[in-house]
């Protein structure tokens, strides 16, 4: 009896052992936390005076997100990508300059690998989805429709990690005329931002760590 349990033992290890490249080639799912510097970024400020407008520049700044990916084929998945940055405007009108706000994008899409003979492997990337606009001081926050490019190399350390390398440009559609960061209170409203032009750009560089699953 005695030798029975290490035999069962042994067994059960090996059909262990035996399950793991089953489940390596298995592969359905990723998350890719990440971290990245954003750069870019400015809106159309309407001057006091009404005398006309002048640009107000989003801080350069760090961003963080998490990318979740289902994989369709094993060299494509579709994506869930969420990246947002805290930072401040930058501005002569006084009223603007130093404004916290928070930019958010909510993508959906797809991510398309190109693997060949070469380690670090080059992926593209493709989304459609939503730009959020927030600030501090009560102003409302503000929604608009986005899409994002992106690209880089995946650097596959086995089967389940990798790190990942890229960078991405967000485009945003602003109506013209259109504003962004208004509040209405007790104490008067009004708008920080009223955009003249039709497109919001800003590129973003990340690395993350990707768990594949």
């Amino acid at each position: 009896m005695n030798a029975v349990r290490p035999a069962v033992a042994a067994c059960a290890l090996l059909v262990l052992l035996a399950a793991v490249p089953s489940a390596r080639a298995e592969v359905r799912a990723e998350v890719t936390p990440f971290v990245g510097y954003r750069m870019s970024g400015d809106f159309d400020v309407e001057r006091a005076d009404g005398s006309g407008t002048e640009s107000a520049d989003v801080e350069d700044s760090s961003a963080w997100g998490v990318d979740i990916g289902i994989y369709a084929r094993p060299d494509a998945f579709y994506e869930f990508l969420y990246s947002t940055q805290t930072t401040n405007l930058e501005s002569r009108d006084p009223a603007v300059a130093g404004v916290d706000v928070t930019i958010e994008y909510f993508q959906f899409g797809g991510t398309a690998f190109f693997p060949g003979e070469q380690w670090p492997v080059p992926y593209l990337s493709l989304t459609i989805g939503a730009t959020r606009y927030s600030a501090d001081q009560g102003y409302d926050s503000d929604a608009k429709f986005s899409g994002s490019l992106g690209g880089g190399l995946r650097l596959p350390f086995n089967d389940n990690f990798a790190a990942t390398l890229g960078v991405r440009g967000y485009l945003t559609l602003i109506e013209s005329d259109t504003s962004i960061f208004c509040k209405s209170d007790s104490e008067g409203g009004g708008c920080l931002v009223r955009s003249s032009g039709s497109t919001f750009f800003q590129a973003e560089a990340l690395l993350g760590l990707t768990v594949r699953f």
